[in-house]
């Protein structure tokens, strides 16, 4: 009789706690949305166009965004929104713009270390999926209440994570700036090219060249 008690109890929270066979219509948008931005990330790093990956990755973290929203975590969600596709991206376009970025396909825009680089992202993404499996593996998000508020993120990110924020705008701050030096350069090398002589047209040509 103590025994049946037991197993009783265990069956009722069992009936009681979601299924994976069950899932709701959040669970199901969470996860179309996840593909989609699962794809977007790939067309992001896989594209020879510059100007196409900028955006793609516009569609990756607007569905990261969407993601916060689906978990009812609005605050997230807009800050995503607003840091990431508002500022990183815009980062990301002003320097393609200050280093003359070609907007058709980039033949340079391979590298010999592609099988190197998806070994690293596998072993990456596989390590950072069974963290979070074994960490959050019986554990079930009440949708039903708001789990990104502000008070609890502000003190959260000003308490534990000071450090990686700060260190993530300093290394903002080093593209932009390496941006610049690049566009710098390349006008500096292009200046004396184009004022050499005999070219027509060009100060120091001869005479009769660049009038015909």
């Amino acid at each position: 009789m103590t025994l049946a008690v037991p197993a009783v109890v265990a069956t009722a929270a069992a009936a009681d706690s979601p299924g994976f066979l069950s899932p709701s219509g959040v669970e199901i948008a969470f996860v179309l949305v996840g593909l989609v931005t699962f794809a977007a990330a790939i067309v992001t790093v896989t594209t020879k166009q510059l100007v196409h990956a900028a955006l793609w990755l516009v569609v990756a973290l607007g569905g990261l965004a969407v993601e916060y929203l689906l978990l009812t975590a609005e605050f997230i969600a807009w800050v995503q929104v607003l840091i990431y596709v508002g500022s990183v991206v815009v980062l990301l376009l002003f320097g393609l713009m200050l280093t003359r970025a070609p907007i058709g396909r980039s033949p340079d825009a391979d590298s010999p270390n592609r099988w190197a680089a998806l070994t690293v992202a596998v072993a990456s993404a596989a390590a950072l999926v069974w963290v979070v499996v074994d960490a959050f593996r019986t554990t079930w998000i009440d949708l039903d209440e708001v789990q990104g508020s502000t008070a609890v993120t502000g003190s959260i990110l000003f308490k534990h994570w000071v450090l990686p924020f700060e260190a993530l705008s300093v290394l903002l701050l080093a593209a932009l700036v390496g941006a610049i030096v690049l566009s710098r350069k390349k006008n500096a090398e292009a200046a004396p090219a184009a004022d050499a002589p005999g070219k027509p047209g060009k100060p120091g040509a001869p005479e009769g060249e660049g009038t015909r």
